[in-house]
């Protein structure tokens, strides 16, 4: 890339850079307000909240970025073209093409960064803030290790194995500690359905006592067990299947498939993970015509609204392609991509009319 280029590239990248920022802040500031509702309750303080919302930041990155690229580079492009520097470069020789090149190098460096923090930070961060966000308001203590999820409610330890989507539980182990924080006894129990009033029924349970000299052990049909672990608190270190990271989804779809389970939910948020980067691309190359499309007109708060409005547009019909493809059984990798696809083919005949122009 030459000097020109790198010219491009910085006034892009501020740009970009700066509307994130804002995107970003605005964002979290009406999180923030959202959180105070429950400030005073349960023992949540502002401190609480402030962390909470801190801790969801990689994710609202993460799904600003595409948004805030394109907004950006629209920006950037426009003051450049009512300027008349495009005007410039294009007397000077560069062609569409050559800035169109220049935008895919600036796409390609946002697309890594969105893949690195969707991939790394956006998933640590959103499970520690509602693990944290959960020990502050419930005052209990969660934990996620490869034996399953623990939860620690004052003198009873509970550990799943499995969490279903009806919210039943599988393979549950409780923990009762007496005086002294002695063992008491435990609860295995085959199936766990929570009911109301802090209560979860048991079924399939065997109960183990511990004596001083002697271990009993009961076989129970059912078991109501009585705890302020709920169903919501568990779902929040149940990873989700947009949270995994791609290899853990990989591999989780070839378990699956071993098995001879459904994989769609799990494939499709694969293709998503892998497609959303590449938003990014799409984003900076669209942003091109975009910005020049109405250069005589100068008119870059017009730009700047379509700009937004074309980046909604684009998350909700991700979100929307989404729930279709898995509705429908859609081939995943159509159903994830469909979105990116379009857009990149909408930038593509955009810059051939203007370069024919």
């Amino acid at each position: 890339m030459n000097r020109l280029g790198r010219y491009v590239f910085s006034s892009v990248f501020g740009y970009v850079l700066i509307t994130l920022l804002v995107l970003t802040s605005i964002f979290l500031f009406f999180d923030m307000i959202a959180e105070l509702r429950d400030v005073g309750k349960e023992g949540y303080t502002l401190k609480d909240a402030l962390i909470y919302v801190s801790l969801t930041l990689p994710s609202r990155l993460y799904q600003l970025m595409p948004v805030a690229v394109l907004i950006g580079s629209i920006f950037a492009l426009s003051g450049m073209a009512d300027t008349s520097q495009i005007t410039v470069m294009r007397t000077a020789g560069v062609s569409i093409l050559r800035l169109s090149l220049w935008m895919l190098v600036c796409g390609l460096v946002y697309a890594a960064a969105t893949y690195a923090i969707g991939e790394f930070l956006a998933p640590m961060g959103t499970e520690a803030a509602k693990r944290y966000q959960v020990e502050a308001k419930q005052s209990v203590l969660l934990g996620k290790f490869r034996s399953g999820v623990w939860v620690k409610d004052g003198p009873q330890i509970m550990n799943v194995s499995v969490m279903n989507p009806d919210m039943s539980l599988e393979n549950v182990r409780i923990y009762v500690l007496g005086e002294g924080a002695k063992l008491s006894h435990i609860f295995d129990a085959e199936r766990a359905q929570y009911k109301k009033d802090q209560t979860w029924q048991l079924s399939g349970v065997r109960r183990t006592d511990f004596a001083d000299d002697k271990v009993t052990i009961t076989p129970l049909k059912n078991h109501a067990w009585k705890s302020l672990v709920n169903p919501d608190m568990l779902a929040v270190l149940m990873v989700k299947p947009q949270e995994m990271s791609i290899e853990a989804l990989r591999s989780y779809i070839g378990h699956l498939q071993a098995n001879k389970q459904s994989t769609s939910r799990y494939e499709l948020a694969f293709w998503g993970k892998l497609f959303y980067p590449l938003a990014c691309i799409s984003m900076m190359l669209i942003a091109l015509p975009f910005a020049l499309a109405q250069r005589r007109a100068g008119n870059v708060g017009v730009k700047i609204f379509l700009g937004i409005l074309l980046g909604v547009t684009f998350n909700f019909a991700s979100q929307l392609v989404t729930y279709v493809g898995e509705l429908y059984a859609l081939p995943p990798i159509l159903a994830a991509g469909f979105p990116t696809f379009v857009l990149m083919g909408i930038a593509i005949f955009f810059l051939w009319r203007q370069e024919r122009g």
